[in-house]
């Protein structure tokens, strides 16, 4: 992805967002907040809900900030996300994974674009019926560095597509009388380390299918407490690779932001087993 295929990609979705309405009817949280990727979700999952407070006759979109520190590592994710009429998402999203005591002073770097598109249900207003809202999603990324590590280490490709189905389910009156949301994803792949290291590779280069899964709560009426899960392939003979799993409070202030810390184990990442740390986002979503 160079430059201009970047700044078209923002100019798509900043049109989106000059048609947000600041007077939405989407309940709190029910446009997620953005996971590492750039989709609207949680910290590490997209869910099935659309990103923005717009409701079907409307526009809206959102902006985040990610730092993720594992004990080795550092990885910064920043992007914009933009949703029409509670259908169609657009994202984008650049990340920086910093090398630290590895290559001190390195980094890679990723540019993600996706797209989302709601095809069936309504996670919040089909109370009275059984099933969840479904979307449909990809995410296409490139890899800057891909020459500097991933190939080196058996990677094949620089640039890849992941495809994923996602279904959302909010529950208003859930157990113990609190709202839920409970969501779970197929997606198919062949990223390593969600490509930071790159696409394929000297194990295997077809794609995999692998699930995801994120269940939370309304702890109060501004804080919402939750676990996710995903997995991830592996396709690298240099390393074993590990699922992901975090625990995640997502507070919002007032309606349009929002702050959200967890504790996250990535697992096994290139030769440093173990890698656990902190999240910290912070949103804007109008």
């Amino acid at each position: 992805m160079n430059h201009s295929t970047s700044l078209c990609a923002l100019a798509v979705i900043s049109v989106f967002a000059a048609d947000a309405q600041a007077n939405s009817e989407r309940l709190l949280a029910t446009g997620a907040v953005i996971q590492i990727e750039g989709s609207g979700g949680g910290g590490l999952n997209p869910w099935g809900l659309i990103t923005g407070l717009e409701t079907n006759s409307g526009s809206g979109a959102s902006a985040d900030c990610t730092y993720v520190r594992p004990q080795h590592f550092g990885l910064t994710s920043c992007g914009v996300a933009a949703g029409w009429r509670d259908r169609v998402e657009l994202s984008y999203a650049r990340q920086t994974f910093d090398l630290d005591d590895v290559a001190p002073g390195k980094s890679i770097r990723q540019d993600t674009l996706g797209a989302k598109v709601r095809v069936y249900g309504d996670a919040v207003y089909d109370q009275d019926r059984w099933w969840p809202q479904v979307s449909i999603g990809l995410q296409y990324k490139h890899n800057r560095d891909y020459d500097f590590i991933p190939k080196l280490i058996g990677a094949r490709h620089s640039d890849g597509v992941d495809f994923y189905l996602a279904a959302t389910k909010v529950f208003l009156a859930g157990p113990g009388g609190r709202t839920w949301l409970v969501d779970g994803n197929v997606r198919a792949t062949r990223a390593n380390q969600f490509g930071i290291l790159g696409y394929g590779g000297d194990r295997s280069d077809a794609y995999s299918l692998v699930g995801e899964g994120s269940i939370a709560t309304f702890v109060t009426d501004w804080l919402l407490a939750g676990v996710e899960y995903r997995q991830k392939p592996d396709k690298l003979r240099a390393f074993r690779e590990e699922d992901a799993k975090d625990v995640f409070v997502a507070w919002f202030p007032v309606k349009y932001v929002s702050v959200t810390a967890a504790y996250v184990d990535l697992g096994n990442i290139a030769t440093h087993p173990g890698q656990r740390g902190g999240y910290v986002a912070l949103q804007g979503t109008f």
